[in-house]
């Protein structure tokens, strides 16, 4: 099982990047100033992305628990 620990850190890692991503898109809108109804958009559309950041990141962590309880 040694290949589960490098595939987890991957998956991990995917997930915080979309995060970041996630952050990213929601200062700029936070600069832009835009008005309530545009933000809410903005909003909304971040909103499945980051639900998937945040499991890809989960299931990646325990992946890595799984290569180190196994290994």
């Amino acid at each position: 099982m040694p290949y589960l620990i490098p595939a987890g850190t991957v998956v991990t890692l995917v997930g915080l990047v979309l995060l970041v991503v996630c952050m990213l898109k929601i200062g700029r809108a936070k600069k832009a100033g835009l008005s309530d109804d545009e933000m809410r958009a903005v909003l909304q559309s971040v909103v499945p992305m980051n639900l998937a950041a945040l499991l890809l990141s989960g299931l990646g962590l325990m992946v890595v628990v799984l290569g180190i309880i196994l290994g």
